[in-house]
């Protein structure tokens, strides 16, 4: 006689949970959520966007745009060109560049935002213009810049005098074996719109004559710190060597 087998009850289905934000985050042991070592690798020099402090418009910030692995040097007057165009067109009434100088591989900004978000697309703004005059050469193509910038908020006249002479005056941090003369200023910086040398501009070369005969391409600064507070350190001199 066959033995009938009994039947085993059906097994519940598990119930699905959702998850929280906070429970998909972090591994609890039952849950995968982030690993560390996962994820896009960031670019060197990135900063995450989320990372960024809202500060008030009173402070400006200083402002690193690196170009992508393989673009060409950007100091070239062919580009300045563009990138002092560019400048020109970026001004709103919520962000201004107020100063700027172009190096081989990033750009350096010194600028005024009403906020976070003002800052985060006035920047892009400028790198989209940037980009879309310089790709429209016969000989360039694909990404200029890398995926982030890195901004940071000047808070104290020293911070600020600081990096007005980082940014107008870098090429002498980056050549310190090169020779300058006691009156040089930088030609594919806003030098010769800057208003806080301690002496005047000496036309004394027809580079420099070219350069202040073009009208300015950056905006004059409105917050105290850069019109007036950083000057309680001493006017900038064109033979200094920032640290």
């Amino acid at each position: 006689m066959a033995v009938r087998k009994r039947k085993r009850p059906p097994v519940p289905r598990k119930r699905h949970v959702q998850l929280s934000l906070d429970q998909a985050r972090k591994p609890d042991g039952r849950h995968g959520g982030w690993r560390p070592g996962a994820g896009r690798k960031k670019k060197v020099g990135a900063v995450s966007h989320s990372t960024r402090p809202s500060e008030p418009g009173r402070f400006p910030q200083h402002v690193t745009l690196r170009v992508a692995d393989g673009v060409a040097s950007l100091a070239r007057e062919g580009c300045v060109k563009i990138i002092r165009a560019a400048v020109k067109a970026s001004h709103k009434s919520g962000f201004r560049i107020v100063e700027f100088n172009v190096l081989g591989n990033h750009l350096q900004l010194i600028t005024e935002a009403a906020d976070k978000r003002a800052l985060s697309t006035g920047v892009q703004g400028f790198a989209g213009r940037v980009a879309y005059r310089l790709n429209s050469a016969p000989d360039r193509e694909g990404e200029l810049f890398a995926d982030r910038y890195h901004a940071r908020y000047l808070k104290t006249p020293r911070e600020v005098r600081n990096a007005l002479s980082y940014v107008l005056l870098n090429r002498k941090h980056h050549a310190s074996e090169q020779k300058f003369t006691k009156t040089w200023i930088d030609p594919f910086s806003s030098a010769a719109w800057f208003d806080g040398w301690a002496q005047p501009i000496r036309a004394d070369e027809p580079w420099k004559r070219a350069l202040l005969a073009i009208d300015r391409p950056t905006a004059k600064a409105t917050a105290w710190l850069l019109t007036d507070g950083w000057k309680r350190h001493g006017l900038l001199a064109f033979d200094e060597r920032p640290g």
